[in-house]
């Protein structure tokens, strides 16, 4: 944290929590800034949202009793367009975990110079413990208490970490259910992430995994390592790690190692990584999959591959993961998975990290998509959402080396540079109210 970002916090009257991913990402944020002598008042708005928005509220479970919900959405920035950012159902969904998402989904949205703000929210809950009728009533209820807070103009949720097309699905029913006949046409417009048949987009399922694999596929060879039979190894197969294993398998990749919440498996001559998907699918991980030896994490993290694809939760290569590691580049699937002392660390082993603002920000680009198709009620053809998502990965993995060189900086540093630009010519451009 340099002495202009201590001042800041100062003002705002922070108080510095080093395990803190809030903490973690607005250091990111301010330092950067500071290094491209932003205004200060530039960082006094990025450094909090616009709006924290809390909810409890009761649902009916299935034994007949109810039990109350908290829910979050915060809306960190929208100078570039209305708030957009995922809904993520999990047990350790907390406000400044949300705040720290929100501010990540504004420098992807800037990065990608899509016309679109930061938000996120979640509901604290393991969805994978409640029924289905339970969920659906959980999420319309969630939809409802949210009230004017979400619409196709303001602020547009998508799936995250827990939810999925199904859930966007009901959100998006309800609030057309709710709205006044003006906004009934559009309503659809209100979340991405949908099924195809209800407004969804082609494309939208992988997008996130094949982003990162248009980035990797961009970059590794600048790099020296050749895609062909590139070994690579995933942490988490959930949507993103289980698409980014497909689809660089189908580039070329070998992939040698998966880690999830079950354990982690290995093979020398590579695993399938179409068939570990549906093996996921059928058991919930990755435990117990055919021709696969099953390894401690110690041993899983020193694997010898060219490259890791961490694309699980945050914060989980910690110093002692990035001791471990035996990789020669570090794609960021998941958001913010590595904690400041571990980024440091492989920076110093001279390991290569292609930053999460890059790599995952497929997911939000085709979501973008996806909403100026509900809103022209038109549907396009997965071949022209292809088209445009590598497009806009190429270019911004071009703007981010482009940085890195301008300013002499690591790809991480050089993402949130060409991001702050964009937000910081924009805000010049409009002023701030009134």
């Amino acid at each position: 944290m340099n002495g202009q970002t201590h001042t800041v916090f100062d003002e705002l009257g922070f108080r510095y929590e080093p395990d803190s991913l809030y903490h973690q990402v607005i250091t990111d944020v301010l330092d950067t800034s500071g290094r491209l002598e932003q205004p200060r008042h530039l960082q006094l708005i990025l450094a909090q949202p616009k709006n924290e928005i809390m909810v409890h509220y009761p649902v009916l479970m299935d034994d007949g009793n109810y039990r109350l919900f908290k829910g979050y959405r915060v809306q960190h920035n929208n100078i570039l367009g209305p708030y957009k950012g995922g809904i993520r159902y999990h047990p350790d969904v907390s406000l400044d975990h949300v705040k720290a998402l929100a501010v990540l989904m504004t420098m992807k949205c800037s990065l990608m110079r899509l016309p679109l703000g930061g938000a996120k929210g979640g509901v604290q809950v393991d969805s994978r413990a409640v029924s289905t009728d339970e969920l659906r009533r959980m999420t319309r209820r969630f939809t409802s208490a949210l009230g004017d807070n979400i619409g196709p103009n303001h602020d547009i949720p998508a799936p995250d970490v827990g939810t999925n097309a199904q859930i966007m699905a009901w959100m998006a029913d309800t609030y057309i259910n709710l709205s006044d006949a003006r906004g009934r046409f559009t309503g659809q417009a209100v979340v991405t992430g949908k099924p195809v048949a209800f407004g969804g987009s082609y494309g939208r399922e992988a997008a996130t995994g094949q982003g990162l694999v248009y980035v990797v596929t961009e970059l590794l060879p600048e790099l020296g390592i050749p895609l062909d039979g590139c070994p690579f190894s995933v942490i988490g197969y959930g949507n993103v790690g289980s698409w980014a294993g497909r689809l660089f398998e189908n580039a070329g990749g070998s992939l040698r190692g998966v880690m999830d919440h079950t354990g982690a498996i290995h093979a020398d001559a590579g695993l399938d990584a179409y068939e570990l998907a549906e093996h996921v699918a059928a058991t919930g991980g990755v435990a117990g999959f055919k021709n696969a030896e099953a390894i401690s994490v110690e041993d899983f993290y020193k694997l010898n591959v060219d490259l890791l694809i961490p694309a699980a939760l945050e914060q989980m290569i910690t110093e002692t993961q990035a001791a471990w590691i035996n990789a020669k580049v570090v794609a960021e699937g998941a958001n913010a998975p590595t904690t400041p002392e571990g980024d440091r660390l492989l920076r110093e082993r001279g390991i290569t990290i292609l930053p999460a603002i890059l790599c995952n920000s497929g997911g939000v680009s085709v979501s973008y998509m996806e909403w100026r198709q509900d809103r022209d009620a038109v549907q396009w053809r997965e071949e022209r959402v292809q088209d445009e998502l590598r497009s806009l990965m190429n270019a911004a993995a071009q703007r981010v080396k482009l940085a890195a060189h301008r300013y002499g900086v690591d790809l991480r540093t050089a993402a949130y540079a060409s991001a702050l630009e964009h937000i910081g010519q924009v805000y010049e451009l409009r002023g701030i109210f009134p």
